[in-house]
């Protein structure tokens, strides 16, 4: 029984991937569930966290994602009996590769997989999901009537968050990196999202916001990464059509919240000063925290929804798939389809 596995032999070095030869599993343990992968997700690893929460191993295993059928139980598991379909996402700190025909998972990283989902989008909802529900539930308390900007719409994240934010009856604006990209996002249904086409770079996005609102300002902007500096210092790396962070602090309205994926953001004491006089707050969106916090295991149920998928790759094809992953080159959400 194989399984994939990154490798990264020097600090700055690219990761490789490879196939290792399984030995058989342990026996289960009282909490551990025994899994029969039908699908796994493939995302990029963070080999500079794992580093700072003191994780770094020679082989870090690949593939979180996971949906598949209850083998076997552990004699103190509560939630799953054999043949019970589930999803769920591995802890950062697993020693299982999702992408293995069977694995052990812990009870409380699981949960019951809906019927009228499929293998294939279970696994690869279930991050982005969580994230969107996560920045939207308890990070910004979307409410009906609420505005919403979802940067970089048609991504995997922002699909689902678009969706998200118009269940809750928020009125949602998005922006769109091509013409392909806008097109997607106003087939999306239901349908009701406003789309700023950012792709040629003549569209300030802030001015839009504001005219779209009345000039009154938006109440929660999830970002997709900003851009921190003017165009010629910023790393080749970070994309043009990404806003400015001024352009974020601009268009948000009173009271605002602004939930970033950006690591590394940057606030100087005028920026400090703009969001102070708006009463707005500033939120680190980090998706980890549900599996590094044991009061949240177990907490991701049912936040499923259509989600912006490539077609399922075959077992072979995920080294491949893999790298392109990790080279922040996959537009889609890859799956591993067994």
């Amino acid at each position: 029984m194989k399984a994939l596995y990154g490798q990264q032999n020097s600090p700055g070095e690219e990761m490789t991937f490879v196939f290792q030869e399984r030995e058989n599993l342990p026996p289960t343990r009282d909490h551990d569930v025994k899994v029969q992968v039908r699908a796994c997700a493939l995302s990029w690893v963070d080999t500079k966290l794992l580093s700072e929460i003191k994780l770094k191993k020679e082989l870090v295993p690949v593939g979180r994602e996971i949906s598949g059928v209850v083998l076997e139980v552990g004699s103190k598991v509560t939630f799953f009996q054999p043949d019970d379909e589930v999803v769920g996402i591995l802890p950062l700190d697993s020693e299982e590769s999702g992408v293995c025909e069977v694995i052990l998972v812990h009870e409380h990283y699981l949960v019951h997989k809906p019927q009228k989902v499929c293998w294939v989008e279970a696994a690869g909802t279930v991050r982005d999901g969580l994230r969107a529900y996560t920045a939207l539930h308890y990070l910004s308390q979307v409410s009906p009537g609420s505005s919403v900007l979802v940067l970089d719409g048609a991504s995997p994240f922002g699909t689902i968050a678009i969706q998200l934010a118009q269940h809750r009856g928020a009125r949602v604006i998005s922006t769109a990196h091509s013409l392909e990209d806008k097109q997607y996002l106003e087939r999306l249904r239901p349908a009701g999202a406003r789309v700023i086409d950012v792709s040629h770079g003549k569209i300030d996005v802030a001015e839009s916001c504001l005219e779209e609102t009345g000039e009154l300002g938006v109440d929660i902007v999830l970002d997709a990464g900003v851009r921190l500096y003017s165009a010629e210092d910023e790393p080749a790396s970070k994309s043009q059509l990404l806003p400015h962070k001024h352009d974020i602090i601009t268009l948000l309205g009173a009271g605002g919240r602004w939930i970033t994926t950006e690591k590394n953001l940057q606030l100087d004491p005028p920026d400090s000063h703009s969001l102070f006089l708006k009463g707005a707050t500033v939120s680190f969106l980090n998706d980890e925290i549900w599996n590094l916090s044991n009061v949240q295991q177990g907490k991701y149920l049912d936040i499923l929804w259509w989600p912006q998928l490539d077609e399922p790759i075959p077992l072979y094809e995920a080294k491949v798939s893999m790298e392109i992953v990790q080279k922040n080159q996959a537009r889609k959400r890859q799956v591993i389809q067994f």
